[in-house]
This record gives structure tokens, C-alpha cells and sequence, in this order.
């Protein structure tokens, strides 16, 4: 949701979490995941340890916050797309988008190098990595159920649609930071990484016509 849409209480809220993220990540990017505390994290961004807690459960989402970020836009694109557009053209639309804009849910952009760098060195921010992704592809797949039959409880068909399109998308994401990690220009990795994206859509709508 849009700050400007926000109450003043919410905003707050909001703003504290970011200042608990944003000092989680500098302390993790310097010193490494696992080498750095909760309790550390609490004393760099002011607050106490129950309230990290409060805004993050679990210490890796501390680092990996935007995954519920990532979710609703996952919600958003397919329930708010066009009456005549398709819900993995939806997708298209969303990734690409990110793409251009450089968020951080593209995984591509300047200094991106230090986030893939600190996850690869954390066996935790692997594994809650790889829960993300099945948490995505079970959230997809309700969509899709939604979209082509009304129901949010999910078929062969969707649960498979699903898997394939998270499949496909991730490959690509996992091809473009190895590309930053090896020092290639982002400006290039990320002209490059749209016509991957373009193709894997093209792809994947040949494979799911039901979804196209």
C-alpha cells in the first residue's frame, strides 16, 4: 500500500520497520548473516528486541522483507488486471515493469551484488529463499484457480501452471544475479534479463494456454 495512503499510525509503523530492515541489512552485508544478533540489530536500529520480533518473526525476514511485498503484487497484477488481459500477461506486465524501475524485486540493480553475495554466504537465507518460492508458487496457483474457474482451491492445472511460471521466472533471476556477481554491467544485464523475460513468457504461454 501507498505511504500517502496510510494513517499517521500506520506510518509510523511502517517507518520503524524499514529503520529495523535498513540497519539489519548494513549490519548483514558488513558482517554476514550469521554473524550478527538480533539483539545487535535491535541496538543499531534503537528498539528493543521484542520489537524486532513484533515486525519480524523469524531473523531472516529481517533480510529477505520484501517478500510479502512480493506477494501482494503477485495478488494485485492477476485480481486487477484488464478485462481482456490474461493472467500470465498480467505477470509479464508486473515483472517487466519491476524491471524498468529498477526495484529490488527485480534482483537487478546497482549494488545488488552485496544482497545475492550475503544469501549465497547463509545457509538460512537459502532456505528461507526456497520457502518464498513455495510460498509463491501455492499463492499463484489459488490465482489461477481464481482466474480460470472462480474457486481459490487449486487443480492439477493451476498447481502446475503455477509451478512452471515460478520455475521459469526464477531461472532467470538466478541467471542475472550470477551475472552481477561476476561483474557484468547492470545497465547490460538488465536489457539483457527483459528479452529473457520476454522469451520466458512467450514460452510459457505456449506451454499454458488456459492462463494465456
Amino acid at each position: 500500500m501507498e505511504e500517502g495512503r496510510l494513517t499517521l499510525r500506520e506510518r509510523k509503523k511502517l517507518r520503524t520497520r524499514q529503520r529495523i530492515s535498513g540497519e539489519a541489512t548494513l549490519l548483514f552485508i558488513r558482517r554476514g548473516f550469521d554473524h550478527v544478533t538480533v539483539a545487535e540489530v535491535a541496538r543499531a536500529a534503537e528498539v528493543s528486541t521484542m520489537t524486532v520480533f513484533n515486525y519480524f518473526p523469524r531473523k531472516e525476514d529481517l533480510f529477505l522483507d520484501r517478500i510479502p511485498e512480493a506477494r501482494e503484487l503477485i495478488v494485485r497484477a492477476v485480481r486487477e488486471r484488464g478485462a481482456d488481459e490474461a493472467p500470465l500477461a498480467a505477470l509479464r506486465r508486473l515483472v517487466l515493469g519491476l524491471l524498468a524501475e529498477r526495484h529490488p524485486l527485480a534482483g537487478v540493480g546497482e549494488g545488488f551484488e552485496y544482497f545475492w553475495r550475503t544469501v549465497l554466504d547463509s545457509p538460512a537465507l537459502r532456505a528461507r529463499g526456497r520457502e518464498a518460492v513455495e510460498e509463491m508458487e501455492d499463492t499463484l496457483a489459488a490465482l489461477l484457480a481464481e482466474a480460470a474457474g472462480g474457486t481459490d482451491r487449486p487443480g492439477h492445472d493451476a498447481r502446475l501452471g503455477a509451478a512452471l511460471v515460478v520455475a521459469a521466472v526464477r531461472v532467470a533471476y538466478v541467471e542475472a544475479a550470477a551475472r552481477q556477481l561476476g561483474g557484468d554491467p547492470v545497465d547490460e544485464v538488465a536489457v539483457e534479463q527483459a528479452e529473457v523475460l520476454r522469451r520466458t513468457f512467450e514460452a510459457l504461454e505456449r506451454a499454458l494456454p488456459g492462463f494465456a
